[in-house]
């Protein structure tokens, strides 16, 4: 690598800068979300089918908005993409406050989707914009520094729920609220989803600050629409990315790298329980180490970055992350409690060096390309219902088998990619 090289283009950094601040905030957004199952579990007395039309709505929104928004950035730019994408997800974040007030499960789920919807156009967008802010020798160390800010608004929602959301709930069971006069109950839940709604209204005002933020600001459109190339074809670009084996394989491993991200920290819990017992409570502590885990193992990486080639690294960690995962699977226990955290450095490099490494050379093709990168996002939906039916089975230890799988099928891809000699047109 040429450390000649600028880190970002001149006149780049005050983009790049607020570009770090939507990873961050989405972060936080996501991470808000994860425990709503298990809360509007609680206060409407659902099934956990029920309440898991939380995780769809909020992947389903990812996986449909992500194709609308690379036609929004290949037709404007990636900075409409982005206030796109950020006003959407303020309309979302604002819904909480009226869906508080009607007190219905279906309402929040609409309010869900409209947020995790901007979210996904505000991905598609910012992702590639990344890359295109230096040089293509940095692009990937680029967008690893970019996406190590991500896990900072992980912990950072982490922290907001288990001190805003989680403790303003009624420990009331669903037999004693069905016992409940309906103005008691309603009552309870009126304060429970009171306690919900009031992180995502001030999470709509941080988005609508960096909306006017980046409106106000003039950024430069360095991958403006080619004057030679003014009727890009959709189904001609979808051709070329299809047969791009290179890019292909790397919406697989996307695939299946969101759903080994999605699967270990889902289940972390289950498996504490299982391996060395403790309450929920304890096993919380666990989770919340991992995310600081997969949080300082970005920024080594990103310094690792500079002296080992990205794809070699991703190799290391992905073959790394699926003999932990056997570990733990086959020797439940204290060392398999760590081996599962260690699972979080493995994870920390894989979403942006997978990007980094599948966008590489595809020119024109980029913004679609970013697109399916993030539609590849669904992983995570898929993959945690067979890990969930392998707990139901067979225990949650031998349940890690499935996210084994799923590092091999990223290790294989980073074999491919360092074997593979690639023409860039």
């Amino acid at each position: 690598m040429n450390e000649r090289l600028p880190f970002v283009g001149q006149g780049m950094r005050l983009p790049f800068l607020l570009l770090i601040i939507c990873f961050t905030v989405w972060g936080v957004a996501a991470n808000l979300t994860d425990p709503l199952v298990q809360v509007f579990s609680r206060i409407f007395s659902m099934s956990s089918l029920q309440a898991s039309l939380v995780q769809f709505s909020y992947y389903g929104a990812y996986f449909l908005l992500a194709l609308p928004a690379a036609f929004i950035n290949r037709r404007f730019s990636y900075k409409t993409g982005m206030l796109t994408g950020l006003g959407l997800a303020t309309i979302g974040a604002f819904l909480f406050y009226p869906a508080s007030l009607m007190m219905t499960y279906g309402f929040f789920l609409a309010a869900l989707f409209c947020l995790a919807g901007g979210l996904s156009i505000l991905e598609t967008s910012a992702n590639p914009f990344v890359i295109s802010l230096g040089p293509e020798a940095t692009a990937t160390r680029r967008l690893n520094l970019a996406q190590a800010f991500n896990p900072v608004g992980t912990n950072i929602g982490v922290l907001l729920s288990a001190t805003l959301i989680l403790p303003n709930l009624n420990p009331a069971t669903d037999a004693e609220r069905a016992a409940m006069a309906p103005a008691q109950l309603d009552a309870i839940r009126q304060n429970e989803l009171a306690a919900v709604m009031g992180p995502y209204v001030a999470l709509a005002f941080v988005l609508l600050s960096i909306w006017l933020a980046i409106a106000l600001k003039r950024l430069p459109e360095r991958t403006a629409k080619r004057r030679d190339a003014p009727a890009h074809n959709f189904n001609a670009a979808l051709r070329r990315l299809l047969r791009n084996r290179h890019y292909a394989f790397g919406v697989v491993a996307q695939f299946f790298n969101v759903a080994a991200q999605t699967c270990t920290w889902t289940f972390t819990i289950q498996y504490v329980l299982g391996a060395i017992g403790g309450s929920e409570a304890e096993a919380g502590w666990v989770l919340q180490a991992s995310l600081l885990v997969f949080l300082l193992a970005r920024f080594v990486m990103v310094g690792l970055m500079t002296v080992i080639r990205p794809a070699r690294l991703l190799c290391a960690m992905a073959l790394l992350g699926t003999g932990l995962c056997l570990f733990a699977a086959g020797l439940p226990g204290l060392a398999g409690v760590w081996a599962v955290t260690g699972l979080s450095a493995c994870l920390s490099l894989m979403f942006p060096t997978i990007y980094g490494i599948a966008l590489e050379g595809l020119g024109e093709d980029t913004k679609f390309g970013a697109a399916g990168l993030v539609m590849a996002i669904a992983g995570g939906a898929v993959m945690p219902m067979v890990q969930a039916a392998m707990l139901d089975r067979f225990g949650p230890a031998l349940s890690y088998l499935v996210p084994a799988l799923c590092f091999a099928v990223v290790s294989a891809y980073a074999l491919f990619d360092l074997t593979s000699e690639r023409r860039h047109h």
